[in-house]
């Protein structure tokens, strides 16, 4: 790939953020609802942290730590991206952070949140701002907050964040504070 801000360091390192492009039914649902009026198509429809060199954890059913490598496969797109200058200090934050999710039950209502809030109130952060049971995370609330807790925020409140949001900061609002480490399509 060409693209300017892809590293030359290929391995991953806790940390980092995967954002996914999934091809299934409910991941184009997701990237509809989460894209705000007036903005081009939304790119990414999950998110999650790598909090070692090859296991990410991320929110499905459950939030679960797995191997990245084993699970992503069926044409999935996947970008990985790191904060440049988080620092030792911040990516143990993060980490930790990530990883105290681990088991915590799938916060479906914050996706009905997220959706009344783009039916509703034309994706302004209404419903969401009530959204704040950190028990039952969604994907992009576990990248949110761990960032969070290293000072980094993906110009939304944490509680407020989707895919797109977290992708709009790194990639089109912020790149010079991210580096790319790897982007690719991972098929069977």
């Amino acid at each position: 790939m060409n693209d300017p801000h892809t590293a030359a360091r290929p391995a991953t390192e806790p940390g980092d953020i995967v954002l996914v492009r999934g091809q299934a039914f409910f991941s184009r649902l997701i990237r509809i609802f989460t894209r705000a009026e007036g903005e081009p198509p939304t790119v990414v429809n999950h998110v999650g942290i790598m909090v070692t060199s090859a296991d990410i954890v991320e929110s499905l059913s459950t939030t679960v730590r797995r191997d990245l490598v084993k699970v992503y496969q069926g044409g999935n797109r996947i970008y990985i991206v790191r904060k440049n200058n988080l620092g030792e200090i911040g990516q143990q934050a993060v980490v930790k952070k990530a990883v105290g999710y681990v088991g915590k039950r799938y916060g479906w209502l914050k996706i009905v949140a997220h959706g009344l809030d783009r039916l509703i109130f034309r994706g302004r952060y209404v419903v969401r701002r009530l959204a704040v049971m950190d028990n039952y995370p969604i994907c992009s609330w576990v990248v949110a907050w761990a960032y969070w807790e290293a000072g980094v925020v993906f110009g939304v409140p944490p509680n407020a964040a989707t895919p797109d949001d977290i992708w709009d900061w790194v990639m089109e609002k912020h790149p010079e504070d991210w580096t790319v480490v790897r982007t690719t399509t991972v098929s069977r």
